[in-house]
């Protein structure tokens, strides 16, 4: 944390060294902003605001009876058509900017203008829009604004009933269509049960699924029957090379080679200990007291198998495990045998069927499939035909949409943009943090020593000892008449600033 520190000090006195070329920048940053600032021209915006009721009494009413259609849907749709090229081509018209404009080109660029300078805001749930418009004459603005009311609030929705009318019309030469086919549908149906009674399809399903389900299931039960055969066939080849017993002496050979194994590795553990330690470290006295214990045993299996030099005979593993598992494939191939007997006699039956059934299964899916379908649709235009001749009623003699006008337009007396007491400081301040930013990196690019911890990390010496600077009247003089005049230098910035933003108050009273 002290090493930072210093380090952010000593950053400090560098830059402080090259404090005039900071308040030079700043003062130039701060001249060129201040006078872009005030050159900037004045926009006035014009704004009015309109509320779109839609909860009508007769909304919750007939709700589900007649057919309603999505008001708030349709209104910000008027919204977002209000930036559309038709609608500023007509307010261009409306408020005479179209004569302005002599060439495509310059009408290209008026409409493109016209769009990016409109904002209609929604307040959300309320349906409450702010209609903005921001320009350098005020009047205009106002123009703008108040021509958009007038389109936003007089877009008729009678459409809607236009709609309507076409829609009960379409929907009633639909029902008569529907009507003839479902009549021809229940005349077919009732000729084609009376010619295949006994014959009708029951309620197990299609009889193509069922005879390719019984197909697949009894390739699958073959499949696995096949794979257990060569699983048995297999495992008593095993079986065949395999020995009932085996001498425990030869059983005993894998043990010893293990020991052999790991006092090899142990072996080889020690002398890399060697290569680091001497023999009285701790690590080489346990490798060695491992080895001993491991030379013992198997100096102890040894002495057994002298003991017992003829070998006793044991019963080998493997033989048991392969003869269980021949039992158990045994069982398993049985059963699948019993399987497969089941699906082949299930896929004969259903093959053995008369050639019949599947095509009046198939002729009587597709009529009752035709028929449900124009009965469906004939009872869904039914409902849909009272529900647009009441939607038809409630439209004509009823509104379902109120325009109220919360705010006409207005232009305020003060310009909406810019901000230039917020614009005045924001250079201000931009211009102090760039002459500190100019300062700071003058004083990276050409270093100076500032104490001794710089000298010592530039020159990697160990340092013997520093001469202090003795300060004179005169130097102590010329010191404080530099402080004093830096302090004047920055304070007349401020000042400057000060005066700035007086002149701003002023000029936007007296405007």
């Amino acid at each position: 944390m002290d090493q930072v520190l210093q380090q952010i000090l000593g950053y400090a006195k560098a830059t402080w060294h090259r404090r005039w070329w900071g308040v030079a920048v700043a003062w130039l940053v701060c001249i060129v902003g201040w006078t872009w600032v005030m050159t900037i021209p004045d926009r006035y915006q014009a704004s009015a605001r309109v509320y779109v009721d839609t909860q009508t009494l007769l909304k919750p009413l007939l709700s589900g009876l007649a057919a309603q259609p999505n008001i708030e849907q349709q209104i910000k749709l008027m919204t977002r058509q209000l930036v559309s090229r038709p609608t500023l081509e007509k307010v261009a018209r409306m408020t005479d900017l179209d004569v302005k404009a002599k060439t495509p080109e310059q009408t290209e660029a008026m409409l493109n203008g016209l769009a990016s300078k409109i904002s209609i805001a929604d307040a959300g749930r309320e349906n409450l829009y702010t209609i903005s418009y921001q320009d350098a004459n005020g009047d205009l603005a106002k123009k703008v604004v108040q021509s958009l009311l007038t389109i936003f609030v007089e877009t008729s929705l009678g459409k809607t009933r236009q709609d309507i009318s076409s829609s009960a019309r379409f929907i009633e030469e639909q029902l008569q269509q529907y009507q003839q086919k479902l009549t021809d549908g229940e005349t077919a149906l009732t000729e084609f049960k009376r010619k295949h009674i006994g014959m009708m399809p029951g309620q197990g399903g299609d009889y193509y699924a069922k005879l390719s389900q019984t197909s697949e299931q009894l390739r699958q039960a073959q499949l696995d029957q096949r794979e257990a055969v060569n699983r048995r066939n297999q495992l008593k080849r095993q079986l065949e090379d395999e020995e009932p017993e085996l001498n425990a002496a030869a059983a005993a050979v894998s043990t010893h080679s293990e020991i052999d194994g790991r006092i090899q590795a142990l072996e080889k553990q020690m002398d890399q200990l060697r290569l680091q330690y001497t023999d009285l470290h701790p690590d080489i006295q346990s490798t060695k007291r491992l080895i001993e214990k491991l030379q013992a045993q198997k100096k102890i299996d040894l002495a057994d198998r002298k003991a017992d030099p003829a070998g006793a005979r044991i019963q080998n593993p493997v033989y048991q495990q392969l003869t269980i598992a021949i039992a158990e494939a045994d069982a398993t191939v049985s059963s699948l045998g019993a399987r497969v007997a089941e699906y082949q006699r299930r896929y004969d039956a259903l093959r053995n069927a008369s050639n019949m059934i599947p095509q009046v299964e198939q002729d009587y899916t597709q009529l009752m499939r035709d028929y449900g379908v124009y009965r469906q649709n004939y009872d869904a235009l039914l409902k849909r035909r009272e529900s647009v001749t009441m939607s038809g009623e409630v439209e004509s003699k009823t509104d379902t949409v109120d325009f109220r006008v919360i705010d006409p337009p207005f232009v305020p007396s003060q310009p909406a943009y810019p901000n230039r007491p917020l614009l005045l400081s924001l250079v201000t301040l931009g211009g102090l943090v760039a002459g500190i930013a100019v300062a700071f990196l003058l004083s990276q690019l050409r270093r100076t020593v500032t104490d001794r911890r710089v000298l010592r990390e530039l020159t990697g010496l160990p340092l013997l000892g520093a001469v202090a600077r003795v300060e004179t009247p005169d130097s102590r003089r010329r010191k404080r008449k530099g402080l004093l005049t830096y302090a004047a230098a920055l304070g007349s910035l401020i000042a400057a600033y000060g005066a700035v933003m007086i002149l701003q108050l002023v000029v936007s009273r007296a405007g």
